[in-house]
């Protein structure tokens, strides 16, 4: 083994380049291999082929960031990130007149934050350019990897060809591969061969397409710079029960706008788009006064109709020499917001478990009269693997799962009266009773680093003490003392928990 443990890095998105970070930082040897050309390049087509693609980032890809152990990273990324603390929900009421409806991520006042996927890959990739022991090889794409022997093939697209026109094929060696390279992951789909791998995909039944809310030009009055048409501290969602259309802000006063719409649907469209501004009219009111007709049909037809992946696969690793992270390990739906969160969480439980058995490591052999410090062995790192594998896929199971279940309440429960009351009573035991301990599941998830499978046994613990209190108030003589209190508390309670017993 070389004096210098050599890991090698298949993929250079955030989660990807944070991952090589938190190795370097460590005195790793670090080669980052990326399929794409240099991703700051503007020219450079992402894998998903959008022009830009808007990210929530909340407190695990910060705590994440934050814990890389770079005095400038977190300060560096979260300049130019726009806080958003809730959702704005739009609809139209019975009499015609457009609505929005604001609700609240948290009781407390905390926001998730809008970010720019590009301009994020970009601030990681040039902490990487700057430190010597980092080295960045973009255009090479993984063909082969043997894990036993510790040796992976990539063809250099960035070299010149070889005599039979093909890109020349290079052979490197690594103590450590991590595959950070996507739902189509190249490193998994080799790792399989070593390892008995269960694993598991589908594709739900929705497409989206990406469009564009332009920013509202400076008013007449002076006022300097571009403008958000719509609030901007939101993020924005016309609900449709069985589709939605979403808008998340960018620095530069627009919206990066998507929408969630079945197959079928999606293709009725394609067959004549020019139906598409009624269509919107219909089930997303005031979206084509921020987005013109002739906008609205040009985006639906030059932008892709792209599927959406739900992955599970354990275990992640194979051996002492191989593991997958983010997308590689557990792909899903984008509507927690939780991807790339918990892509960046995976690489900071994986190191602080490197860690923790290099430090069992080190205390061992401290008792030992003249101990030099040495890389991990090989077993060692077997063990941690083994133990990352283990800790990390239920919660990533979890939070497949959540995933799915917030696309219906983004497009369905969020008008539900149901929904909002029990949101209501978790956030005001939260503020009111915070020894109890009671959140809703969204502020578990976005404000906390507790394990997803955690959240989900404590929410669901939760939501049954709620719906056993809530039944003996509203089948006993508890019930007018509690819809007297709600209206005194807060007055949309008393319409909230009335719609529910069917009193309006």
């Amino acid at each position: 083994m070389s004096a210098t443990q050599k890991t090698v890095v298949v993929g250079a998105g955030p989660v990807g380049s944070l991952a090589a970070l938190f190795a370097a930082q460590r005195g790793h040897e670090v080669e980052v291999y990326e399929l794409r050309p240099d991703l700051r390049n503007p020219g450079t087509i992402p894998l998903n082929f959008t022009k830009s693609i808007n990210l929530a980032i909340s407190e695990r890809g910060i705590n994440a960031m934050r814990s890389a152990g770079h005095p400038s990273l977190l300060k560096t990324v979260m300049t130019g990130t726009i806080p958003m603390r809730g959702r704005m929900i739009h609809g139209k009421s019975p009499l015609g007149d457009l609505y929005e409806h604001a609700q609240d991520y948290d009781a407390k006042g905390r926001a998730i934050y809008a970010i720019d996927r590009s301009g994020l890959n970009e601030k990681l990739l040039n902490v990487l350019d700057s430190m010597p022991n980092v080295k960045l090889f973009f255009n090479h794409k993984l063909t082969g990897a043997d894990f036993r022997a510790r040796r992976a093939w990539f063809e250099a697209r960035d070299v010149d060809v070889s005599p039979n026109g093909r890109p020349r094929e290079i052979e490197i060696s690594f103590d450590l591969m991590i595959g950070a390279d996507g739902a189509h992951s190249a490193v998994r789909y080799h790792m399989m061969k070593f390892t008995r791998m269960d694993y598991q995909q589908e594709y739900i039944d929705t497409l989206w397409c990406e469009f564009r809310i332009e920013p509202q030009e400076a008013l007449s009055h002076g006022e300097n710079g571009a403008k958000f048409q719509i609030s901007q501290n939101h993020l924005h969602i016309w609900p449709g029960r069985d589709f939605m259309f979403i808008a998340i802000p960018s620095e530069d006063g627009s919206f990066t706008s998507t929408l969630f719409l079945p197959s079928k649907q999606f293709a009725e469209l394609e067959n004549n788009p020019a139906q598409l501004p009624s269509f919107f009219d219909q089930n997303f009111p005031g979206v084509t006064d921020l987005i013109p007709r002739e906008s609205l049909i040009s985006s639906f037809q030059s932008n892709p109709h792209l599927p959406l992946i739900s992955l599970k696969c354990r275990p992640y690793h194979y051996s002492s020499s191989g593991v997958i992270v983010g997308d590689a390990a557990h792909a899903m739906v984008p509507f927690y917001g939780q991807g790339m969160n918990a892509g960046m969480e995976d690489v900071r439980i994986l190191f602080s478990i490197f860690d923790k058995h290099n430090e069992m490591l080190e205390n061992n052999n401290s008792l030992v009269e003249g101990h030099k410090s040495s890389p991990m062995s090989m077993s060692s790192r077997a063990e941690a693997l083994a133990e990352y594998s283990d800790i990390r896929a239920p919660d990533a199971y979890a939070i497949n799962e959540l995933a799915l279940q917030n696309y219906v309440e983004m497009r369905s429960s969020v008008l539900s009266m149901r929904y909002r009351l029990r949101k209501f009573l978790e956030e005001f035991m939260s503020v009111n009773f915070p020894n109890f301990g009671w959140q809703t599941k969204y502020s578990r998830v976005s404000f906390s680093n507790q394990g997803y499978s955690d959240i989900v046994r404590q929410s669901d613990h939760q939501g049954r003490i709620l719906m056993r209190v809530f039944a003996a108030c509203v089948t006993g003589p508890v019930a007018t003392a509690f819809l007297i209190f709600g209206y005194q508390y807060r007055k949309p309670l008393l319409s909230t928990a009335a719609g529910i017993l069917g009193l309006n």
